[in-house]
C-alpha cells in the first residue's frame, strides 16, 4: 500500500506533525505536507532534510486562515491527517477568535476530503482538553476518564482558566472535534471515516532545532518556568490527573489508525500515563537530583482519578514509552538544546 499511497498531513513543522511526516516517509508514502509559508527556509529545510523526501515529500502553503488553499494538498490523497491547529489569534482577520478559525478550516479540509473522492479516512490530531471528566455543573469528576467525557463548554469552570489563551485553545479544540466526528460515517464502512486522537501533554526528543513547549511545560517543575508549571496545573485541575504521551507514540497511533483494515470512527484518547503532579515532581527528585525540584509539587496532593480509555488497545495499538522515559527524553531534549 505504502508504494502507491499518497497522504496528507497539515501543519508539517510542527512538533508531532514533522516525526509523523518523517516517519511516514520512512515507510515508502507518498506525503503532501502544508506549510503556512513556503519561504520559512528553516521550516522548509527542515521537511526537505528528511530522507527519501526529494523523491516522496510534495509540499504545499496553506493556512487555517486562508483555508481554501488545502484543496490542492488533499486531491489525490487516500488518508488525511489534520494536525494544524491555530494557537495565537491573528488580529484583523475575518474571524473573531480561534474557535471559529479552526472550525472553518477543519469545515473546509472535511469538505475537500469528501469533495476529492479518493480519501478514506480522515484523522484529526485532537487534546485531551476536549474530554474533561469534570461533572456540567463544575462541582466535581466523573469516576473516570474516558472517551465518553466532554468538557462541558459553560461558566462552570470558568474559575479554572489562568488566562484567556487557556480558554480559547480549550474551547477551540472541544468544538472542533466535535464538527470533525459529526463528518464521519457512522460505522458502515460507506463514505468518509474520521478518527480523532485526543493527545495528552506530549514529551520526548524532537526532530524541530529547539524545545517543544509541551517539553518546556513537562520540565517546568524543574526548570521554574511560571507558566508552564501553571499549565501543569490546570491539566491536573481540569482532567483530574496529567494524561502524559511521547510523541513518539503519538505519531506511531496516527500511522496505526492509518493503516488499519477493518473500520474505524470515533474518537480515541492517547496517552500512556495518567500522573499526578506531584508523581512527576517525586520522579525528577529521584532519578534527577541535578536539578532542584519546587517542594511545593513534590508534596501536592494526589487525587484518586481513574483513566478508564482501552479503545486503542482494544484496536490492537500497544504504547512503548512509559512515565520516566517520557519525562527523561523531555530532559535529553531540553539539555540537547541547551536548555538545561
Amino acid at each position: 500500500m505504502e508504494a502507491c499511497c499518497k497522504v496528507c498531513v497539515t501543519g508539517a513543522s510542527g512538533y508531532i506533525a514533522s516525526l509523523l511526516i518523517n516517519k511516514l516517509l520512512a515507510k515508502g508514502y507518498t506525503v503532501h505536507a502544508t506549510l503556512r509559508d513556503l519561504k520559512d527556509e528553516s521550516k522548509v529545510g527542515l521537511l526537505k532534510s528528511f530522507p527519501q523526501s526529494q523523491q516522496k515529500l510534495v509540499l504545499f502553503e496553506a493556512d487555517i486562515y486562508n483555508s481554501v488553499d488545502f484543496e490542492p494538498a488533499i486531491k489525490g490523497c487516500q488518508f488525511v491527517f489534520h494536525v494544524a491547529t491555530p494557537l495565537i489569534h491573528e488580529p484583523g482577520s475575518q474571524f473573531k477568535d480561534i474557535t471559529e478559525a479552526s472550525l472553518a478550516g477543519s469545515k473546509n479540509i472535511a469538505m475537500y476530503c469528501k469533495r476529492a473522492g479518493t480519501v478514506k479516512r480522515l484523522i484529526y490530531t485532537g487534546s485531551v482538553v476536549s474530554a474533561s471528566p469534570m461533572k456540567d455543573d463544575g462541582t466535581g469528576f466523573k469516576d473516570v476518564m474516558d472517551e465518553t467525557c466532554w468538557t462541558p463548554l459553560n461558566d462552570s469552570l470558568a474559575y479554572l482558566f489562568h488566562d484567556a489563551y487557556v480558554k480559547d485553545y480549550v474551547y477551540s479544540k472541544t468544538v472542533t472535534e466535535k464538527y470533525m466526528l459529526s463528518c464521519g460515517n457512522d460505522g458502515n464502512g460507506a463514505g468518509l471515516e474520521v478518527v480523532t486522537l485526543l493527545c495528552g501533554v506530549v514529551g520526548g526528543d524532537t526532530l524541530q532545532s529547539f524545545t517543544p513547549g509541551s517539553v518546556r511545560i513537562c520540565i517546568s517543575p524543574i526548570t521554574g518556568n511560571t507558566n508552564g508549571c501553571k499549565s501543569l496545573e490546570f491539566v491536573q485541575q481540569f482532567l483530574g490527573k496529567i494524561p502524559l504521551v511521547h510523541v513518539d507514540d503519538v505519531c506511531e497511533a496516527h500511522i496505526f489508525c492509518m493503516e488499519s483494515t477493518s473500520s474505524i470512527n470515533g474518537r480515541f484518547l492517547c496517552a500512556s500515563s495518567y500522573v499526578s503532579l506531584k508523581e512527576i515532581a517525586n520522579h525528577y527528585v529521584l532519578h534527577h537530583s541535578e536539578f532542584t525540584v519546587n517542594q511545593e509539587y513534590a508534596d501536592g496532593p494526589k487525587k484518586d482519578m481513574k483513566w478508564g480509555s482501552t479503545k486503542l488497545f482494544a484496536k490492537g495499538f500497544a504504547y512503548k514509552y512509559d512515565t520516566k522515559m517520557i519525562l527523561d527524553d523531555c530532559i535529553k531534549c531540553a539539555r540537547r538544546m541547551g536548555d538545561l
